[in-house]
């Protein structure tokens, strides 16, 4: 089986077992290691992802795969984690959940958008922008990204 087929395959398998527990798949990877395969598989939700839901799902995850001979005979290494900062923003859900959030997009008309989400349907998202909220529609913007933010000017209160 080819690694594409494998990841489609291990991809059909896990999505409704992340899906009964109210979680996404954002990414799945499978990297050689070794004689073993590390099985990276990144989740998130609306309500965030924590230690307690990804130790659960882990558990189910890894009875899912011993159950089938989707992994083969090969050993394997599981590692669910959630999405990090740097994932880019590119599915509505990816921006839903940046609400309150930093980003910074490119927009595809030549030029580039610096806001806080305020918003975010499935059509598109509006950013405060300077203190103007202004909308766009995900088809005018390229791959957004999260900014990283040490102090927050609503963290101004707790000085």
């Amino acid at each position: 089986m080819g690694a594409q087929a494998r990841h489609d395959r291990l991809a059909q398998l896990l999505e409704p077992v992340l899906a009964e527990a109210g979680l996404d798949l954002e990414d799945l990877v499978v990297t050689p290691v070794g004689k073993r395969r590390l099985v990276r598989v990144v989740v998130d939700s609306d309500d965030g992802v924590d230690l307690d839901i990804v130790g659960e799902v882990s558990q189910t995850i890894a009875s899912t795969l011993d159950a089938t001979d989707a992994m083969g005979q090969s050993p394997y290494v599981l590692e669910v984690t959630s999405p990090g900062v740097d994932r880019p923003l590119t599915e509505p859900r990816h921006w839903r959940r940046a609400r309150g959030r930093l980003v910074h997009a490119p927009l595809l008309a030549g030029g580039q958008v610096r806001g806080r989400v305020t918003h975010a349907d499935e059509t598109g998202v509006t950013l405060d922008v300077d203190g103007q909220s202004r909308a766009y529609a995900f088809s005018d913007l390229g791959r957004g990204k999260v900014q990283v933010e040490f102090r927050h000017d609503d963290d101004d209160a707790a000085d």
